[in-house]
């Protein structure tokens, strides 16, 4: 805010605010606690503005809206400003909750209800108005809840997307409580083992239970209670289970609490799996494994997730985690389904991704001229396919892989501008692509030749994606079943002998 913004306002300002922008209720109750402030009746009130009592009531309790001469005279008779008549803050605890109680009972929530109006007045116990203001916002919240869409998601993920390029995606705080935790367990370099995430378990006081009965939604449960960590048996699961157990307690480290909505849960996730690969993937190791590449030009994600021992998603992760904050060099990430909607994406060095109405990347196709969808098509699985593309953002360089799970074939693509180019291995590469995207005519409009043969004439069955339109998952924990979490951990303390 502008100091500009307290200032006082001009006539014409107040006139323009007490025409267009008024909050009655706001008003009314503001009235009525500085009159009884005052000690004036309304009858008192009324003959000192040249009105009638009924028009000071109606004023009180927010259904007149007065015109600009009686908020003047108000004012006087009341002994404040005009500003301070119309302030926006309400003048005590109790003003506030009869604010809300009205607005609510005004709302077309509660006309849907179809229960009687409650008398806003003196008469009325704080009590009673913490109890009707309370159930009104729980009320809002939970239907909220029942009708958030995907949508919700998306903005969330937007906003936290935006949070990651504006730090380079690089959070030292993070950074630090890995340090923290490695140098607790006398870690010196190599990749982590098992045997070192289980001494960062006993180190922070949990013990780990393998279970085969782990509920079907969640790949750890923690009883805080206890200080355990029950992980799956089961070794068919999609991923990592050092990652897993890194992430159980990352929430523990981050010292996270029940999230309140959905962007703080998804926040909250990424916050823990930036943890998890902090731990994988050590900050003052990975950063010298990088230099060192740097130097040789021959960066390249593979050799990052071999000397690591980690997943390629994880080490390209990592990579743009360190490569902004350490090596100074700008990068974009892909991960695209074989179908050519983009999963996840981030981007610092002004790479064009399509978005849809808000801001939202994920679930938007990926134009098929770029490495992320053309490596799909090389017969060589085993080797990283490097592509150059000329864009309307520019020249960028890509390297990528793809991997399979149950979920279908997808490509992990790491990205750089032409000039940051010099430091990777692959950058030989003979295979160049151009993209006009967002321009329709590059990609998503068919050829004039094939629209005009088989426009009208071709009616295809769309493969329903009906989890986009279905309702977020409810809960503190979206798509967590607390019922079958909470009896999972009553069973087991039982079984042990432990605090149920």
């Amino acid at each position: 805010m502008t100091s500009s913004s307290w200032q006082k306002p001009d006539q014409s300002a107040v006139q323009s605010e007490s025409e267009d922008k008024i909050d009655l209720i706001s008003l009314g109750r503001r009235v009525r606690h500085l009159r009884k402030g005052a000690q004036l009746t309304l009858d008192d009130l009324a003959e000192k503005i040249n009105s009638s009592p009924s028009a000071v009531s109606l004023i009180e309790n927010g259904k007149r809206e007065p015109k600009l001469g009686l908020l003047q005279a108000m004012a006087k008779a009341l002994g404040v400003s005009i500003e301070q008549l119309l302030g926006a803050e309400p003048p005590s605890r109790r003003a506030a909750l009869e604010i809300e109680l009205e607005r609510a009972q005004r709302s077309a929530l509660y006309e849907s209800l179809g229960l009687p109006r409650v008398r806003v007045s003196s008469r009325l116990s704080m009590d009673a108005l913490e109890a009707l203001v309370g159930l009104q916002a729980e009320l809002e919240r939970r239907l909220n809840e029942q009708i958030a869409t995907p949508e919700e998601a998306r903005r969330a993920n937007t906003a936290l997307r935006l949070q990651m390029r504006e730090r380079n995606n690089y959070f030292a705080e993070y950074e630090a409580e890995a340090a923290k935790v490695l140098a607790g367990v006398g870690y010196t370099g190599g990749p982590l083992s098992q045997h070192v995430i289980a001494d960062i378990a006993s180190h922070l006081g949990f013990t780990l239970h393998h279970v085969s009965d782990l509920p079907h939604s969640t790949r750890s449960v923690t009883d805080l209670k206890n200080r355990r960590i029950y992980l799956t048996q089961s070794g068919r699961s999609e991923h990592d289970p050092r990652s897993v157990l890194l992430q159980a307690l990352g929430h523990y480290v981050l010292d996270h609490h029940p999230p309140t909505n959905y962007g703080e849960f998804l926040s909250q996730r990424v916050a823990t799996n930036y943890f998890a690969a902090a731990l994988l993937l050590p900050q003052k190791q990975t950063v010298e494994f990088l230099q060192r590449a740097k130097a040789a030009k021959e960066i390249a994600v593979e050799d990052l997730r071999d000397a690591f021992a980690v997943s390629y998603e994880t080490a390209a992760h990592r990579f743009t985690n360190l490569a902004t904050e350490h090596l100074g060099i700008l990068t974009h990430f892909q991960k695209v389904h074989e179908s050519g909607i983009v999963y996840k994406a981030y981007e610092n060095d002004g790479v064009t991704f399509p978005t849809d109405h808000t801001g939202a990347i994920e679930g938007q196709p990926i134009c098929k001229y770029w490495t992320s969808r053309e490596v799909f098509d090389v017969s060589d699985k085993f080797s990283a396919y490097n592509q150059y593309t000329d864009t309307p953002a520019g020249t960028y360089w890509c390297t990528a892989r793809t991997e399979r799970s149950s979920g279908g074939e997808f490509s992990l693509s790491i990205g750089v501008p032409y000039a940051h180019v010099k430091w990777f291995r692959g950058r030989d590469t003979q295979e160049r692509s151009k993209s006009r995207c967002p321009d329709e005519t590059c990609c998503k409009r068919p050829p004039a030749e094939l629209a005009s043969a088989w426009s009208g004439n071709a009616w295809p069955s769309a493969r329903a994606h009906s989890h986009l339109l279905a309702a977020m998952p409810p809960g503190v924990f979206p798509g967590v079943d607390e019922t079958e979490v909470y009896s999972f951990l009553a069973a087991h303390a039982a079984e042990d002998g432990v605090v149920p």
